[in-house]
């Protein structure tokens, strides 16, 4: 990518706000995960990555996580698949001796000009990972989510008002919008809080990988502060959202970091 995505919170000074935390992070090899993962480790927290297959960034993740002092571990894995999900949270739980925090992160995304054009598979992949992981994901966490814990699910502002060339991944941010509002209710008696970040335009590996070269020349362009988000912008509202000392009496809510534009719906 040019230029390279900031993501490694290079300015970014902790304050132990996480400290002795234990962190699973999906889809946190680049981009918004990896910010979110140095962020933690530097707020003090030991933090699993799940990835599919970028084996090179996962490790360069875990180097700079490793180097502010805390524990990295990674786990590849494709988590369309409802035993990966299951999988990951074991393993995580295994190699760090519990779970405190879980942000939901990873996605799946591959424009389309027409609905025609999403294929069976395309849509069923789309959901699988979006939203799919989500759940389960979750559902396999909350065996071991001790009261206090934060869950913080990445949506997107395709969520909020829709995209025409990404309707099978808008309507599973959406979706992520309603699950992180009701699984917000289900859990406040076990004192687990649920929140959201719900982003405009970041520039992440994502979007080269997914768009034709004239829209990432222009991409995040129509924002009011004319550009995209970098990761490193995005990654204290996880911070935000996991600390109780900045955010205990927050549940069910959504930030949405969108470039100075009014928040839709």
């Amino acid at each position: 990518m040019s230029p390279r995505p900031r993501d490694e919170m290079r300015a970014y000074v902790g304050r132990d706000l996480l400290l002795g935390r234990r962190a699973l992070i999906t889809g946190g090899d680049s981009g918004i995960g990896r910010a979110v993962a140095v962020a933690f480790a530097k707020e003090g927290a030991d933090v699993a990555v799940s990835y599919l297959s970028e084996h090179g960034d996962a490790e360069h993740t875990r180097a700079l996580v490793e180097k502010e002092g805390r524990r990295c571990v990674l786990f590849p894995g494709d988590l369309a698949a409802p035993e990966a999900c299951e999988a990951l949270v074991i393993d995580t739980v295994d190699a760090l001796g519990g779970l405190d925090l879980l942000v939901n992160n990873v996605a799946y995304q591959q424009p389309q000009d027409t609905l025609e054009a999403i294929s069976d598979e395309q849509w069923e992949r789309t959901f699988a990972v979006n939203i799919g992981s989500y759940f389960r994901v979750t559902r396999a966490a909350l065996r071991h989510l001790p009261a206090g814990a934060a869950i913080i699910n990445t949506a997107s502002v395709n969520g909020l008002r829709g995209n025409e060339t990404l309707i099978d991944y808008s309507a599973t941010k959406g979706a992520v919008l309603a699950f992180t509002y009701s699984l917000a209710q289900a859990l406040i008696d076990r004192r687990i809080r649920v929140n959201c970040v719900a982003p405009g335009p970041v520039w992440t590996p994502l979007i080269p990988a997914t768009f034709p070269a004239e829209r990432v020349a222009t991409f995040g362009a129509k924002t009011p502060l004319g550009r995209p988000a970098q990761p490193d912008e995005i990654a204290p509202s996880y911070v935000f959202f996991a600390a109780d000392t900045l955010s205990s009496y927050y549940s069910g809510e959504v930030l949405a970091p969108l470039g100075g534009e009014t928040h839709p719906g």
